[in-house]
Formats: structure tokens, C-alpha cells, sequence
């Protein structure tokens, strides 16, 4: 391993709000969520993320930490080197820590590896039959309280973080804690790029990517590229990805193309790739190591 040519680290994100009706491949039941998140280790996955069917949008604004926790408990007993990643809901007026509730309940049992840092906010649409976005009223609300609420109970549990940018100003909120010396450890920048009909994110495009690259240039930090709406293998930003140095999300959630592909069939794609442009693929392991986990693996697994 270089620093220049590091193993890639694939994650894969399962489900994400997609739909039976939209693609019937995608998990949601216990067993499918172990059967696929195992399928896709196997494939060369070593993060894995999925939601349960508590909405990141409505209901009460908080998750329930057992939808996530059963069928992970059978995961970690199959592959005790996972590294898991929940999501969060974004629903206004909700108090932080009920938000975060699920992450901490998760960590204390010591299922996970990985938190999350969302650091801001941004408007959800989508686009309607003209192309223009509908005028929702959803907004994905983290201030900058929130984030550093974040931050400081991922240093407190000992996690590293999942850093969603959706938005150039999220990696401000964050470089400006990196050159105050105020990161915990184990952190990756994931980049959300949005094709046109979502709402959020820049293009999925070389310069695009060079423009976040520009932001955090003289830094360490990991970085990660996923593309929503969009085929992230298909529209050439996975491979420009892995030449600068980065890693790779795919997934059901984020895929967005004419086909229903299967979470291990965009998985292989990626390892296909990598291994045509010379980047080794990360085992869990290794990715741990990269990240700069500082829980690995998870005490869940140790004692199982």
C-alpha cells in the first residue's frame, strides 16, 4: 500500500428509500439485510450502510435502534469484521439527541464502528414532469449545533464518523474543525453528488470532484464519492474517483439508471473497475486501518 495508491474502499448502501415496486432486489426484511450485506463483503464491500423502514422524513423524528440491531447482531456474528453505518432522520423541531438516540444505544452495545456527522441543512425535492422541483416543504435540518453535537458524541463513543457533504458548505463546517485540530479520529468526507432531478449536491463530474478536492487540498482526510440519481460506475465518476486517490459508495440507494441491478452486481462492477485502473480493493480490515478506526472491531464481535 502507497499513500498515492491505497487500497479502495468500497461501501455499499442497501436500501436506502427505494421501493420493492421500484427494485425488487432491494433489502429490507432481517434476513435479507444480512444475506446481502454477506454477499457483498464477499464481492469486496467493506463498509456497509442500510436504513430500516423508520422514515428518515415524518413520523416521530426518531429511530428505533432494535430495527437496526437485529438483523446487524447476526450480521457481526457471520463477519465480526463489518464496519456498519446507520442513517439519521432529518425531521425540524426534533431535538438532536432524540435523533442521534439510535446511534448512541448502537454504539453502547458496541455494534458499531462508524457514526455519523451530517454537518448542514438542505432543501428535498424532486424534480416534477417539467423538470422544475416541486415546491416541497421537506428540509434535511442539521445547524450548526447539531453538528457539532455530532462531532463531539462520536469523540465521546469512541466512533469514527460518516461525514454526508450534500453541499460545498458542509466541508467548510468541517475543514474549519480539521485546521482547528478539532477532528476526532476515524473520519471520512463522503461527497453526494445529485443528478438534475434531485434537489441537492453538485454533478457527477471530473470538475465537480476537483472542486471538493480543491476544498480540502493540504489535508488526510479520506474521501469517498456516491452519486445519487445516477449510475456512479456508469457516468465515469467512480473511476475518477479511484485515479485521484478516493473510494467508492454504490448501492441500491444511491443508483439511478434504467436498470434494477442487484447490491452485488454494482459492488463487482467497482472491483471490476478497480482492478482494470491497478487499485487494490480493501478488505474490512484494512479499510479500518485507512479510516483510522479508533474502535476495531466492534466489542459486539469479540464476544460473540
Amino acid at each position: 500500500m502507497t499513500q498515492n495508491n491505497p487500497p479502495l474502499i468500497i461501501e455499499v448502501s442497501l436500501n436506502g428509500s427505494v421501493k420493492k415496486a421500484q427494485n425488487p432486489n432491494v433489502p429490507y426484511s432481517d434476513d435479507e439485510i444480512v444475506s446481502q450485506a454477506v454477499a457483498c463483503m464477499e464481492a469486496g464491500a467493506a463498509l456497509v450502510h442500510n436504513h430500516t423502514e423508520d422514515p428518515v422524513f415524518g413520523g416521530s423524528g426518531a429511530m428505533d435502534a432494535e430495527n437496526y440491531a437485529r438483523p446487524w447482531r447476526k450480521l457481526l456474528e457471520l463477519r465480526p469484521d463489518a464496519i456498519l453505518t446507520p442513517t439519521m432522520p432529518g425531521k425540524e423541531g426534533v431535538p438532536v439527541a432524540t435523533r442521534f438516540a439510535h446511534i448512541e444505544a448502537m454504539a453502547e452495545e458496541g455494534l458499531i464502528a462508524q457514526g455519523l456527522c451530517d454537518p448542514g441543512s438542505f432543501s428535498v425535492s424532486i424534480a416534477g414532469e417539467d423538470g422544475a422541483y416541486l415546491p416541497t416543504q421537506l428540509v434535511y435540518r442539521n445547524d450548526a449545533h447539531d453538528s457539532h453535537y455530532y462531532v463531539e458524541a462520536c469523540r465521546r463513543l469512541k466512533l469514527g464518523m460518516s461525514i454526508s457533504i450534500f453541499e460545498p458548505g458542509f466541508v467548510k463546517f468541517i475543514m474549519s474543525l480539521h485546521r482547528a485540530g478539532r477532528l476526532p479520529p476515524g473520519g471520512i468526507m463522503k461527497f453526494y453528488f445529485g443528478s438534475e432531478d434531485m434537489s441537492f449536491g453538485l454533478p457527477p463530474t471530473a470538475k465537480a470532484l476537483d472542486a471538493y478536492l480543491e476544498m480540502i487540498a493540504g489535508s488526510d482526510l479520506p474521501w469517498s464519492v456516491s452519486s445519487f440519481g445516477e449510475d456512479c460506475v456508469g457516468c465515469g465518476l467512480a473511476e475518477e474517483a479511484i485515479k485521484r486517490g478516493g473510494h467508492v459508495q454504490v448501492g441500491i440507494e444511491p443508483y439511478g439508471g434504467p436498470r434494477t441491478p442487484t447490491n452485488v452486481e454494482l459492488v463487482e462492477e467497482v472491483v471490476e473497475l478497480a482492478g482494470r485502473l491497478g487499485r487494490p480493493v480493501a478488505t474490512p480490515a484494512q479499510a479500518a486501518a485507512i479510516l483510522n478506526l479508533p474502535t476495531y472491531p466492534v466489542p459486539f464481535a469479540a464476544v460473540s
